[in-house]
C-alpha cells in the first residue's frame, strides 16, 4: 500500500495534499498515469484536482506534460521556516556548538516516523553533508530521529514503531522493531543517540532529544561527520556539549515560550 493511500485522508484537503505528496516524493518526475497508478482516486477525482492544484500555484506542468512541485509552495516553506519559533530560539545555541565541534550541525523534528531537518549548520571543513533543510530522513536511523522518538510516551512510541518499515541502507541500519526499541532504551538512559552509519556508509553523528514546550513536537540536534575524518572516539568526546546544547534549548524555550505542560 502507497503513502499515499494509507495516509492521505478521505476529504478534499487530504486528496490534494496526497497528490503534492506523492510529486514531492518520486526519484522521478511523474506523469497523470503515474500519479493514477499511485493515488488510490479515480480519474475524474484525481484530474480535478491536478487542475486545482495547479490554477493555486501549488503544482506545475513541466515542459514534458509531467508535474512538479509550484513555485507557491516554495514562499510557504520560507515562510514557515523564517516564522518557526523553536528555529529561531535554538539557532544561537546551534552555533554554539559548532564553534565547539566544527562539524555539521543539524535542528530537526519528528514527523510521524520521519524526521524533517529544520536547520543546519555547515562543517568548517571542506567536505561538507549534502543534507538539505526541509529534507525527510526515516526516524529509526538517524541519530535526531532516533533521540527525538526517545521522549515519546511509551505507548505512542511503540504504536509508531510498528509502522516503520526496516529498509536496509547499510550494513548497521537496525534490522527490526525489537533492536529499534532496544536502542531507544539506551538513549533514554544515557541522554544520547547516535548514528553508526546507519542511514548513509561513511557518515555517523552523536544527537540528543529536544523536549519542546508543552510537548508540542519531539526533536533533536546532532554533530554529524563523515568517519574518515571523525573517529568513534572523537564523536563520543561531543556527547556531553550536544547533549547540554539541548538542554540550553530548552530552557531557552521554556523562558521563552512558558512552562511545559
Amino acid at each position: 500500500m502507497s503513502k499515499a493511500r494509507e495516509d492521505g485522508g478521505t476529504g478534499t484537503l487530504g486528496k490534494a495534499i496526497a497528490v503534492l505528496e506523492v510529486v514531492a516524493n518520486a526519484k522521478n518526475p511523474m506523469r497523470f498515469t503515474d500519479l493514477l497508478a499511485e493515488i488510490d482516486q479515480p480519474r475524474g477525482t484525481l484530474h480535478r484536482q491536478i487542475s486545482n492544484l495547479i490554477d493555486e500555484g501549488l503544482l506545475q506542468v513541466n515542459p514534458d506534460n509531467s508535474y512538479g512541485l509550484g513555485l507557491r509552495l516554495l514562499k510557504f516553506a520560507s515562510n514557515a521556516w523564517a516564522g518557526n519559533q523553536f528555529r529561531e530560539i535554538a539557532e544561537p545555541h546551534l552555533r554554539s556548538l559548532h564553534e565547539k565541534a566544527g562539524e555539521t550541525i543539524h535542528l530537526g523534528v519528528l514527523q510521524g516516523i520521519e524526521v524533517i531537518y529544520l536547520d543546519k549548520v555547515e562543517s568548517r571543513q571542506s567536505v561538507r553533508m549534502y543534507s538539505q533543510i526541509g529534507n525527510a530522513s526515516p526516524a529509526f536511523c538517524t541519530g535526531i530521529g532516533k533521540a527525538a522518538f526517545s521522549l515519546l510516551p511509551d505507548e505512542e512510541m511503540y504504536k509508531r514503531a510498528q509502522r516503520i518499515v526496516f529498509n536496509r541502507y547499510t550494513a548497521n541500519t537496525l534490522p527490526d522493531a525489537d533492536a529499534f526499541l532496544a536502542e531507544i532504551a539506551k538513549i533514554r538512559a544515557s541522554g544520547n543517540a547516535f548514528d553508526r552509519e546507519e542511514h548513509e556508509d561513511g557518515i555517523h553523528c552523536v544527537a540528543a532529544p529536544v523536549g519542546a514546550v508543552h510537548r508540542a513536537f519531539y526533536a533533536g540536534i546532532s554533530v554529524t561527520a563523515p568517519v574518515y575524518r571523525v573517529g568513534k572516539e572523537q564523536l563520543e568526546g561531543w556527547a556531553d556539549a550536544v547533549r547540554e546544547t539541548a538542554a540550553a534549548i530548552e530552557d531557552d524555550m521554556r523562558l521563552k515560550l512558558g512552562p511545559r505542560g
